[in-house]
Formats: C-alpha cells, sequence, structure tokens
C-alpha cells in the first residue's frame, strides 16, 4: 500500500456570502495545499496553520479516537467549500496541529463520489457512476 495525496483548494464559505450579498469587497480567503486521502478517517481535517490563514470560527468540539486507540478532544470549524480535481463540497473543519498532514477523509470522498485507486496511487471518479457524480440516498 502507498500514500495517496492530493492538491485541494479550500476557500471560507462565511467570506463567499459575505462577497455574495456585497458585504465584503475583498476575494474570499482561498488557499491551495496538499492533503492525504485517508479511508480510514471519516471528516475534512486541516492544520491549525491553514485554519487561521482561512480566518475559520470555531463551533463545536468532538472526541476522536486515534490510531493509537486515545480519545482525543479536536475542535471544529466553521464550513469551508473543499475543491478538489474540479469537484466540490461544503464541510466543517476539524482542526489538527500542525505536525500532521491535511486529511480527506471518507465523508468528503463519498459526497464527492471519489474512490482511492490504490494501484495507481490516486483519486479517480467513482467507476460505478458512470454519468457523473451520484448520490447514494437509500
Amino acid at each position: 500500500m502507498g500514500r495517496v495525496t492530493v492538491k485541494i483548494k479550500v476557500q471560507n464559505t462565511d467570506d463567499i456570502a459575505l462577497a455574495a450579498s456585497r458585504r465584503r469587497s475583498r476575494p474570499p480567503r482561498t488557499i491551495e495545499v496538499e492533503a492525504l486521502v485517508d479511508t480510514g478517517a471519516t471528516h475534512f481535517y486541516l492544520k491549525s496553520s491553514v485554519i487561521k490563514q482561512l480566518g475559520l470560527r470555531k463551533v463545536d468540539e468532538i472526541a476522536s479516537l486515534t490510531m493509537s486507540n486515545r480519545r482525543e478532544p479536536r475542535t471544529v470549524y466553521s464550513a469551508v467549500d473543499l475543491e478538489i480535481q474540479g469537484r466540490s463540497g461544503t464541510f466543517r473543519v476539524v482542526e489538527l496541529p500542525d505536525q500532521s498532514p491535511n486529511i480527506v477523509g471518507q465523508i468528503p470522498l463519498e459526497e464527492m463520489d471519489w474512490v482511492v485507486d490504490m494501484e495507481n496511487r490516486r483519486l479517480i471518479p467513482n467507476p460505478q457512476h458512470k454519468d457523473g457524480v451520484m448520490c447514494e440516498d437509500f
């Protein structure tokens, strides 16, 4: 097994809303960074320094179970627009220490209909959905 990383573009959705209502004259705070794709992780995670650059607001706290089976408190921040390879969605952000990589977990992957191609170490569109992004509601 190898690592799969992707370039992501992240925008502050609060800034997007303010710009749309003409209450913000500057463009939304945006950053492009690398992220690890981790199907064992649940959410979308960003380093503290990236969260600070985006100017996100604290909105919640959650408990996180780590790979070493420890419970860690994590801070959840306001939503961002996450774009990966031309597909995008809106997700809240869970904070990670700066020593950790940014991580795209299973919820964003599912919503944007990405599948991990481990052989070629990349994200690919879900091959079961030939007509593009599809939401499976059961």
